[in-house]
């Protein structure tokens, strides 16, 4: 993805019963249908780690598609946006 003065990186952390959910999946799959690239993983101390690129708006419905979608798992999410870096051109999930 073009690297926009209007586009965002958002990365978030994602706790609670996030790991062996389909919860990379489950993001993996909102952000095909989304114009957003980057990636999300799990992380050693069981939290999940997504970093997206996209349009504001993009990605705003990228983070409510997720807790819509994951309710019941997420117990909490820290975020930090900062301006898009270009780093990206799809969205993967990282292992």
């Amino acid at each position: 993805m073009a690297k926009s003065p209007k586009n965002e990186l958002r990365e978030l952390h994602y706790k609670g019963h996030v790991q062996g959910v389909f919860f990379r999946a489950t993001a993996r799959n909102i952000a095909s249908g989304l114009a957003v690239t980057g990636y999300v993983m799990n992380l050693p101390d069981g939290r999940v780690k997504l970093v997206a690129e996209g349009a504001p708006a993009e990605l705003d419905l990228l983070e409510r598609s997720i807790a819509q979608e994951k309710a019941d798992s997420i117990q909490d999410v820290q975020r930090d946006t900062r301006p898009a870096t270009g780093h990206y051109d799809t969205f993967e999930i990282r292992y």
